[in-house]
């Protein structure tokens, strides 16, 4: 797969607790066993490809919840900066701030040219399985089109 992330898919992904943009601790374990959880890991608020992949997220916000997923979206910005982003662009998502990137790290999102954060989604089914895992700088639509395709297929197979 082109721009494949470190986690694969078939492997459990790693727990977190981070801040959303309401300043709620949130958790990946707390989705376990209820929801199918689409973690997306972007570089920045309010920058042109990271709008546009927020935005195209929420635009197909519905279709994921009507499958059974929770999209949550990570960047290293602020509870403040994500909050002011979330209102700016109408984001129905939670976004969580991951300070020093250490969450992306365990999830083996790589900067670009070891520069720039990196972008990644995975989808990840009730059980904390990887089910989905794509990375690309600059394919966003992708990102969400990907994602929702697996989410669907989730859905309809009971999950499995």
């Amino acid at each position: 797969m082109f721009g494949q992330s470190t986690l694969s898919v078939g492997e459990t992904a790693p727990d977190f607790d981070l801040q959303s943009q309401k300043g709620e601790s949130v958790k990946l374990s707390d989705f376990r066993g209820k929801k199918t959880v689409v973690l997306f890991f972007y570089p920045k608020d309010d920058t042109l490809i990271c709008t546009a992949e927020s935005c195209a997220f929420r635009d197909q916000y519905d279709a994921f919840a009507e499958a059974g997923a929770e999209v949550i979206g990570v960047s290293a910005d602020s509870e403040g900066s994500h909050e002011q982003f979330a209102q700016k662009h109408r984001l129905p998502m939670t976004l969580l701030s991951d300070p020093g990137r250490r969450t992306a790290a365990r999830y083996g999102v790589k900067p670009l040219l070891g520069l720039l954060p990196g972008r990644a989604t995975f989808v990840i089914d009730r059980d904390g399985v990887v089910r989905h895992a794509f990375s690309s700088q600059l394919r966003a639509s992708r990102h969400v089109q990907e994602a929702l395709a697996v989410v669907k297929r989730l859905e309809a197979s009971g999950g499995e």
